[in-house]
């Protein structure tokens, strides 16, 4: 029987006027004569200038006095350092120094793509055979930063797929320090980030098991302030950026789910957080909860994350460890197999691994499953998102990369009991770049972070060639079918 791919009309574009109020520092010398400039002003030059702009930026930002109060905060002691006292300053005068420590970036403006899809935990209000999914791209604007981002979308009876378009808004997250820390765990992760074992063993000789951030704040600063070496300094803030990597979230209520952006935050995920793998996880007593896997890049360190919520609202990140948790391409299955956890990875950068742990964020003795093994795959093949189960086995959507680096997406099925075993496989792509699709940031690639299954259909979103998104469907049956028959 053909195997038949349908690409859907509907494309996702990256918007340029998605825009976000961020801190913006450039150096403390030029912070304190900016703010002395900004305190000789009188109070009804303050007021001119401040007024025309919060009416302008009001209306591309949510409570932007918020945004801009808080900035101003965060430089204070340098308002002290120009000579006068911040907690005197009136409104105006705060709103005013905080603009000039506030720029927009656009998170969207370079590129939109590398979808994953879900079920929305809200399916109400639905007609018969609609299904309401949540889909999270990769964001890319100035710079090449990545951040995580959502759209919502309804998926109808015949599978067509309508996008809801996105909010006037976008706001980050609150960053909120309230995650405990596990000594063993803590140590393990920062071994593997290029921390010097004795230099991170000496400093958290002192706290307990169990630590939590400002606690290891606290320390840090304590003995930071007993140095002026700059490795040892350079030591002290990659302990901080790490014990960054483990935080809780919180988007406020009264957004849209397109109004959320997850942005890069601690220094390990400074050039980007790449690729979430959302997978819609039931445990054994039904319990379902939301993990997405991604990528959080410095420029040098590829640091394996896991983030984890219920609604969407509230999430919590922290570190993948152990030996099969680097590189990229990690990808959590839905439930657990034979009672553990299971995992696809690509630690090698080029063949797909497979590993099991009974915590969930502890990876080891990965066991390589695939190899690339058709011309269009020589170069390496990984999975498209997490596993899909059906009653033949584990649907793994894959990507590959063949000659001119072309990649392709593909799909192979595993044995359902022991995913170690490899019932079949394509042995040709189901989507290629066609010439609509092959330009872009990066040419020739379509690329997928999740599918799901609805109305008896594969639906699978996927990024063009690192610049936007589109949807594709295949016969769930048909491509099972030949999969259990050779490809």
């Amino acid at each position: 029987m053909r195997l038949s791919v349908e690409r859907k009309p509907v494309k996702v574009l990256p918007d340029t006027k998605r825009v976000i109020a961020r801190y913006f520092f450039n150096g403390e010398e030029r912070a304190v004569e900016l703010i002395k400039k900004i305190l000789a002003l009188g109070k009804e030059e303050t007021f001119a200038l401040v007024s025309p702009l919060l009416q302008d930026f009001s209306k591309r930002h949510r409570n932007i006095t918020r945004k801009l109060l808080r900035n101003a905060e965060r430089v204070k002691k340098y308002v002290k350092q120009a000579g006068f006292e911040f907690e005197k300053l009136d409104e105006d005068c705060k709103l005013l120094i905080g603009s000039y420590f506030t720029h927009e970036y656009s998170i969207e403006s370079a590129a939109f793509f590398n979808p994953s899809i879900v079920p929305d935990p809200d399916q109400s209000n639905l007609e018969e055979g609609q299904l309401r999914v949540i889909i999270s791209f990769r964001a890319v604007g100035e710079g090449h930063v990545s951040s995580v981002v959502f759209r919502r979308a309804i998926i109808d009876r015949n599978n067509d797929i309508t996008v809801i378009p996105a909010g006037n808004y976008i706001d980050e997250a609150e960053k909120v320090h309230n995650v405990m820390y596990q000594k063993r765990l803590f140590l393990k992760k920062a071994e593997e980030a290029d921390i010097n074992d004795e230099f991170i063993n000496s400093v958290v000789d002192s706290l307990d098991d169990r630590f939590n951030y400002e606690q290891l704040k606290a320390l840090i600063n304590e003995e930071r302030g007993k140095t002026s070496d700059i490795k040892t300094l350079k030591q002290y803030n990659l302990i901080l950026a790490l014990s960054d990597s483990y935080r809780r979230i919180s988007f406020s209520r009264d957004t849209d789910i397109s109004d959320r952006v997850i942005f890069p935050i601690s220094d390990f995920e400074s050039k980007g957080i790449e690729d979430a793998r959302f997978v819609l996880f039931t445990d054994e007593n039904g319990k379902k909860t939301y993990y997405a896997t991604y990528t959080a890049y410095d420029g040098v360190h590829i640091m394996p994350k896991l983030l984890k919520t219920y609604d969407f609202y509230d999430f919590k990140t922290s570190p993948l460890n152990g030996e099969g948790a680097k590189n990229k391409n990690l990808a959590l299955f839905p439930r657990k197999i034979n009672g553990r956890f299971a995992m696809l990875s690509r630690i090698d950068g080029w063949n797909n691994y497979l590993m099991y742990s009974d915590n969930i964020n502890e990876w080891d003795d990965p066991v390589k499953i695939q190899c690339p093994e058709y011309p269009w795959e020589f170069v390496q093949i990984g999975n498209c998102g997490s596993p899909i189960e059906t009653e033949y086995g584990w649907l793994v959507i894959t990507h590959s990369v063949g000659s001119m680096r072309r990649y392709s997406i593909g799909a192979s099925l595993l044995d359902l009991d022991d995913p170690s075993k490899e019932i079949g496989r394509l042995k040709d792509p189901l989507i290629v770049p066609n010439p609509d699709e092959r330009e872009g940031y990066v040419p020739n690639v379509v690329y997928s972070c999740g599918s799901i299954v609805h109305n008896d259909e594969l639906i699978i979103p996927y990024g063009l060639s690192d610049h936007s998104s589109g949807f594709a469907t295949v016969k769930l049956q048909t491509l099972l079918d030949r999969l259990r028959n050779g490809g």
